[in-house]
């Protein structure tokens, strides 16, 4: 049965701890840093007004905050954290820990450029460091988004084909500080959607005792990397169970590869995030005017939807790929390079072009995304990409 709905303005970061009240954790360790901290500081002040029965542990560093949250996953509590940009890359060695163990830990980013330069505002470079890390990743359009993969995070994690660490990503200020209509699921039915946490080998059941994080050399160490890589196989149908079931219960509908007017579509552009929403406007603008434009949000980035992406894509004439970082490696951002690859077996294939933007904050406008769609179009006029890596919006 559907869950009644109260709807509330919330920013994408209210959304984020609002969820989290609701899913009430055992272990929240988490160190505030701009612009995730209104995530953490909303939940601390659920603590303290005993909305949950969270254990609360602040702590000196976002290192001891995901080596805290490590601690607790282990010993068998519901574990979550928060963070952003540079406490992201300072959980770098105990992100890959949490991966390696299978600890379902889950956890809100919001999307800051890493430094330096320091900068607080958003872009998609600490996240994309961190694909090959092990963590699933979903990427959120909006503060509605935010809020029901969050949920849907936790069953994804805990299931026991998974026990992976997750992800949900919003852009930082963009969606983090942005007041938006969020639909909000009642209480008893999100802890009766997301159960009791049964830990499959808590490191406190001493009638079965099992060792977390030993010295594992060249005897197991390959094999244990292969069991990752296979539970990341399981993911995909994992995640289209779970948002099967949560479609029943607040009538919204998630995929992992969402298309907006794509059938019939010669153009497309792939965007992830707050700028999906922005190419979904522009290419309501092109559709009146008779182009056929439409957009592809591949959202959950790990692991990757290849086969499915290059299905889709296939249909198309010229594509561009929206990255919001830079992968230094001059053959385009991380996301273009990806969904390359995805193609290499793709036939047709269509003609590919890499628009990086938005680096540090700077803001992609509807003009510049129909200037993409223009390049789109004459590239598709004749049979080549003028230019196979642009920089929108960057002064010479």
């Amino acid at each position: 049965m559907m869950s009644k709905q109260k709807i509330t303005a919330l920013a994408g970061t209210g959304a984020a701890s609002e969820a989290m009240r609701q899913i009430n954790p055992d272990v929240v360790a988490a160190y505030p840093i701009t612009p995730q901290t209104e995530i953490v500081m909303k939940f601390s002040e659920f603590v303290g007004d005993g909305k949950v029965d969270t254990e609360m542990i602040p702590v000196e560093s976002e290192h001891s905050a995901m080596s805290a949250c490590v601690g607790a996953s282990a010993a068998g509590a519901r574990t979550m954290t928060a963070t952003s940009a540079n406490g992201l890359a300072l959980m770098w060695e105990i992100v890959y820990i949490a991966a390696s163990q299978r600890l379902p830990i889950v956890m809100p980013v919001v999307n800051r450029a890493l430094s330096g330069p320091i900068n607080i505002h958003c872009d998609h470079s600490d996240t994309m460091g961190t694909r090959e890390s092990g963590w699933i990743q979903i990427y959120c359009e909006n503060g509605q988004e935010v809020y029901d993969n969050v949920i849907c995070a936790i069953r994804i994690a805990e299931n026991k084909k998974v026990l992976l660490p997750v992800m949900v990503m919003q852009d930082g200020f963009i969606t983090s500080h942005a007041l938006e209509r969020v639909s909000i699921n009642e209480d008893a039915d999100v802890r009766k959607f997301v159960g009791e946490y049964k830990p499959e080998f808590p490191l406190l059941d001493i009638d079965k005792p099992v060792t977390y994080g030993p010295l594992d050399l060249f005897d197991y160490y390959f094999e244990h990397k292969r069991q990752q890589s296979d539970a990341l196989t399981r993911v995909p149908k994992v995640i289209d169970e779970v948002y099967a079931e949560y479609k029943k219960l607040s009538g919204r509908e998630y995929r992992r590869i969402e298309t907006y007017k794509a059938d019939g579509a010669e153009l497309a552009v792939i965007a992830l995030n707050s700028t999906v929403g922005t190419a979904k406007d522009v290419v309501d603008e092109l559709r009146e005017k008779g182009v056929k434009a439409g957009v592809v949000f591949p959202r959950m980035i790990r692991p990757f939807p290849g086969e499915e992406l290059g299905e889709i894509l296939s249909k198309f004439k010229a594509v561009a790929v929206l990255d919001r970082s830079e992968s230094f490696s001059s053959q385009g951002g991380p996301l273009f390079c990806e969904v390359k690859a995805a193609l290499y077996e793709t036939n047709p294939r269509p003609l590919m072009m890499n628009g990086i933007y938005g680096l540090g904050g700077r803001e992609i406008n509807p003009e510049q995304i129909m200037g993409v769609f223009d390049d789109l179009g004459k590239a598709a006029k004749a049979g080549k990409i003028a230019e196979k890596v642009k920089y929108i919006g960057v002064r010479d």
